[in-house]
């Protein structure tokens, strides 16, 4: 049987360095006028998980009215620029060319763009005007591990040819001047932007990409997601998530490892998406894992934020530069809008 690998691996953000403080005071001067309600709200800030984030534009211009066309446009650039460096970045570490590419799976959920932005990246990167192009929207955070099981199960079905995934999230320009909700400043508080690339090749030199698996909730399309109105896309967050995840993922775990015959006692590293310190800490509580098995994601976390679909691939891209014994199982693990928990599993050759 063909075993798809990961060949190369390749991240990119963009220079715009923002702290807490930095954003808080935007988003207390943007809702001003709405006083103590702000106030009380504006203490999601208060906590050490994130110390800084990268966004695409100046600080000052989050300030500033945007319509949802000039949002979209940055959207658009930028998410390009970061994808095209990204995937520059993963091609060099594997070792194939851009004519190697048989396939480009792009993840993105930040924006609009017909046709879809890997149809430019592919030309910066020349590929092959025959490689297949595979845009996937509508999985927020849960699009990274979505990509690597569907990247990996593309490259087995085409006897190891080199697949392309790209994801890349331009989160800063879906902040809504005019929602003084908890929801949309909680996600001014945790979000960021950047691009993350992997090559998954039969001849690649790292983990083994196993089996996906997915699990839709019913009725849960009210945990997050995006609202569309007239200035853009307005985040969705109607539930305790952390709280979710203590009810539902043992079991959904469980039928996780029961799917791809998985043996737990090899099982020891964790890919985790880092949506949040408390989300992080619910994992490890109920897979029942040492808490050190996702510093990694707190990390990512602490340094970029929450990059959506990305995040987890620089969570995977730290992990790859650790040393795993021969036959160390991992697990990558997100949860997404639908509301659907998705994993894809990895094993140390």
């Amino acid at each position: 049987m063909i075993q798809a690998r990961i060949a190369g691996i390749g991240t990119a953000l963009p220079e715009h360095v923002v702290r807490q403080d930095d954003v808080r005071n935007v988003v207390r001067t943007v809702f001003a006028a709405h006083g103590p309600h702000i106030e009380r709200i504006l203490q999601v800030f208060d906590h050490d998980h994130i110390h800084t984030r990268r966004f695409v534009r100046p600080i000052s211009w989050y300030a500033e009215p945007h319509g949802f066309a000039d949002c979209n446009e940055v959207y658009r650039t930028s998410a390009t620029d970061l994808a095209t460096e990204a995937a520059t970045r993963a091609l060099a570490a594997s070792g194939c060319s851009a004519a190697d590419i048989s396939a480009v799976i792009f993840v993105s959920t930040t924006g609009i763009a017909t046709p879809s932005i890997e149809a430019a990246v592919m030309q910066r990167l020349q590929c092959a005007p025959t490689t297949s192009r595979i845009p996937v929207v509508g999985l927020g955070c849960a699009g990274g591990v979505v990509g690597l099981a569907r990247a990996a199960e593309l490259c087995r079905a085409r006897n190891g040819a080199p697949v392309l995934l790209i994801a890349a999230e331009i989160c800063s320009v879906t902040f809504q001047r005019n929602e003084p909700t908890k929801s949309n400043i909680v996600a001014a508080s945790i979000f960021g932007d950047g691009a993350a690339a992997v090559v998954i090749s039969a001849s690649g030199d790292g983990p083994i990409v196993g089996e996906g698996y997915s699990e839709l909730f019913p009725n849960t399309a009210d945990i997050m997601g995006w609202d569309v109105v007239d200035t853009g896309l307005s985040v969705r967050f109607s539930r305790d998530i952390p709280d979710f995840v203590r009810s539902n993922m043992a079991n959904v775990f469980a039928r996780f490892l029961a799917h791809t015959h998985a043996d737990v006692q090899r099982l020891s590293t964790f890919v985790a998406h880092p949506g949040g310190a408390k989300v992080l800490d619910a994992y490890a509580e109920v897979l029942a894992v040492p808490a050190s098995n996702v510093n990694t994601a707190k990390d990512v976390l602490r340094e970029v934020g929450n990059i959506s679909s990305a995040s987890v691939l620089f969570v995977l891209e730290r992990e790859l530069q650790r040393v795993h014994a021969s036959g160390t199982l991992g697990c990558c693990l997100a949860l997404g809008p639908g509301f659907a928990a998705e994993f894809c599993l990895l094993e140390w050759p």
